[in-house]
């Protein structure tokens, strides 16, 4: 029973600490693990403690000692594997990814810890779960699919990680630096591990699929649209690379410095060349926001753009009186035209609606209507200062 007490007593004073000051906390904690690992792998020179570096990490990556073995050649200095349970997985969870990975390399069993993808996953929502859908996920299996149809074993996957780990991963932020300009989407080899696939994304060796609000730097033809892009992040300066697939006769367009802001995941899951089927069209009525996929010519793959649901021409705009939503046309209108604009208004066949267009006017296809104002303010934070012709 006294035991049961000291236990549950430490176990609240360690929360407490780590509450109120978890940095410090656990900067000690990893600093005396990584004293540890120095000591049962001593280093030729006597220079200070660094930051642990992509150099060294392959190193440390490696199998080493079982820590009760370290405990006795250090006769019984403490351990964070000493920590009960519920204490080791609290510190673990606080650590950000690359805290999580360079403790990974202390010993063997924070490794199998720090891989789990119970932590991961925490991160990976946190940092990526807006712009991630599921076509990005399905694309990330595709390039893992080579490596199971090849049958490798386990230990062909570790040292793909081992490799993978050394070249890309960029610890606390200042570490070595990769070479992104060479499109190696798939070449390296993965595992199916979240932090895997954290690890891809983070460095910008793995494409991903997206969509671009305002696409090319604000080009005055594609502002309030979203167009579908792959995507490649840029850890040092916290934006991304958009390849655009070619329109027409174009060739791809590159846009480097995409913000955060400007991105998100695929909404339907509709290629960009085919017409999305549209839901919403008998429950649309004036004042609805939408977005309605566009595209020059049939050459061209679609575009969402952002518009909202008017009233016929017949219309008194009287809401005692409107009858819009019972008619078989809806108007869309795209205010951020001018009202002379070809493109500031359109008519729609509620009942069989199709792509309609033409080769002056562009084509219209499938429609969404935006059902939460997070959506909305999405596009209304884009708004041009100036009214488009």
């Amino acid at each position: 029973m006294l035991s049961r007490c000291l236990i549950t007593s430490s176990l609240s004073f360690l929360f407490l600490l780590l509450e109120s000051h978890p940095l410090k906390i656990l900067s000690s904690w990893t600093c005396a693990c990584a004293s540890l690992f120095r000591s049962r792998h001593p280093s030729p020179s006597h220079s200070p403690v660094q930051p642990p570096r992509l150099s060294s990490l392959k190193e440390k990556m490696s199998p080493a000692p079982e820590p009760g073995n370290a405990e006795e050649s250090q006769g019984g200095a403490p351990s964070l594997l000493d920590l009960p349970e519920l204490a080791l997985e609290y510190i673990l969870e606080k650590l950000p990814p690359e805290g999580l990975l360079s403790m990974s390399g202390v010993c063997t069993a924070l490794r199998d810890r720090c891989r789990s993808d119970y932590f991961w996953d925490k991160h990976m929502k946190r940092k990526w779960d807006r712009v991630i859908g599921p076509s990005a996920y399905k694309v990330w299996q595709l390039c893992l699919s080579p490596r199971r149809d090849n049958g490798d074993s386990n230990q062909g996957k570790q040292k793909g990680l081992l490799r993978l780990f050394s070249l890309v991963w960029p610890c606390s932020w200042a570490g070595e630096r990769i070479n992104i300009g060479q499109d190696q989407t798939c070449s390296l080899p993965y595992d199916s591990s979240v932090m895997s696939w954290y690890i891809a994304l983070e460095t910008g060796r793995f494409w991903f699929p997206a969509q671009v609000y305002n696409r090319e730097n604000g080009h005055a033809g594609f502002l309030l649209s979203c167009y579908d892009a792959e995507l490649s992040y840029d850890f040092r300066t916290d934006t991304f690379r958009a390849r655009y697939p070619p329109h027409g006769r174009r060739a791809m367009a590159l846009e480097t410095g995409v913000t955060w802001e400007r991105l998100r995941s695929p909404q339907v899951d509709t290629s960009p060349h085919d017409l999305h089927l549209s839901d919403c069209l008998k429950d649309l009525c004036p004042g609805d926001h939408v977005e309605i996929q566009w595209r020059r010519n049939k050459e061209f793959p679609y575009g969402w753009w952002y518009g909202v649901v008017g009233h016929l021409e017949s219309c008194n705009r009287n809401e005692s009186y409107c009858r819009c939503s019972s008619s078989g046309a809806v108007v869309l209108e795209f205010n951020q035209y001018s009202a002379g604009s070809p493109w500031s208004r359109t008519t729609i066949d509620r009942r069989n609606h199709r792509e309609e267009g033409n080769e002056v006017d562009g084509f219209y296809g499938g429609i969404r209507k935006l059902r939460t104002d997070d959506e909305i303010s999405a596009w209304k934070r884009l708004w041009p200062t100036e009214l488009l012709e």
